[in-house]
């Protein structure tokens, strides 16, 4: 697991390193789309996963337990009507340990993520909040833009992409 503290492999020395990779060997690359919204500008750790569509209650029972460096990664089915994850997400988040968040979705609270010491990805900005009825999923497979991403993979995140791998590299 990695932290603020600690250094982060560049993304683009991991792809030079997985050049040949066809996926076969666990190492995937999400595609572009993602912008960068925390203040953790770089963070990388073991991958923990949620599912929702537009209710956040699984995001925010994750980001309020013990983070341990993890990475938490919100298959949001890449909707753009809600934000799952704003700034007092962020900073239950940041407070609790987590090394980053990444949402195949939409987050708000530009301004509040931005100072949250926790790395954050999503596909855009919307102020709408979700609805919380209590559903999710949390510890699953989830499919991120095309790309498969597992509980107990590795994701490592920095200006130039993000990339999943089975194992830390």
């Amino acid at each position: 697991m990695t932290s603020a503290a600690t250094p982060v492999p560049s993304t683009c020395d991991l792809c030079d390193a997985h050049r040949q990779s066809d996926g076969s060997d666990g190492f995937r690359v999400l595609p572009p789309g993602f912008h960068s919204y925390g203040g953790v500008p770089a963070f990388g750790g073991e991958v923990r996963t949620v599912r929702c569509f537009e209710d956040n209650t699984q995001v925010k029972a994750a980001v309020e337990s013990p983070g341990r460096g993890c990475v938490l990664v919100v298959d949001g089915g890449a909707s753009l009507r809600r934000a799952l994850v704003g700034g007092n997400l962020a900073a239950s988040a940041a407070r609790n340990g987590w090394a980053g968040i990444v949402v195949n979705g939409c987050v708000r609270d530009a301004a509040e993520l931005a100072a949250a010491q926790v790395g954050i990805r999503a596909l855009g900005l919307v102020p709408m909040p979700t609805e919380r009825r209590g559903e999710g999923q949390t510890g699953v497979a989830v499919l991120v833009q095309g790309v498969w991403v597992r509980p107990g993979d590795w994701l490592y995140a920095d200006a130039d992409g993000i990339v999943v791998s089975e194992r830390a590299l």
